[in-house]
């Protein structure tokens, strides 16, 4: 399906020509035409045939997947909110303390 499809080569050739003198001068020879390459055809592919039990493993396998991943980004999300919080805890407590110990002096 996503092979891409070739055309065929082409297979008409140039007709021939006979250099002509332009003027006086040398004449002017044609290049050469090159011989096209025959193209193999790409192997076709077989399509894949899933059996109730495949398909069984593969959604039970995708759940899993998805609940891994989740519970992972769910940890992190988590662990990065105690420290946002211990962090708001650690600066109420030295703010209390540093705006006490400007008072007694």
């Amino acid at each position: 399906m996503f092979t891409p499809k070739y055309p065929p080569p082409d297979t008409a050739t140039a007709p021939p020509t006979s250099p002509r003198p332009v003027n006086g001068t040398t004449p002017v020879v044609p290049a050469p035409v090159p011989t096209p390459v025959p193209q193999t055809r790409a192997a076709s592919r077989t399509t894949a045939q899933l059996t109730p039990g495949a398909i069984v493993g593969v959604a039970a396998g995708g759940t899993a997947v998805v609940l891994v991943v989740g519970t992972v980004l769910v940890s992190m999300l988590l662990a990065i909110a105690i420290t946002a919080a211990s962090v708001a805890v650690c600066a109420v407590i030295l703010r209390a303390l540093l705006a006490q110990s400007g008072k007694e002096r």
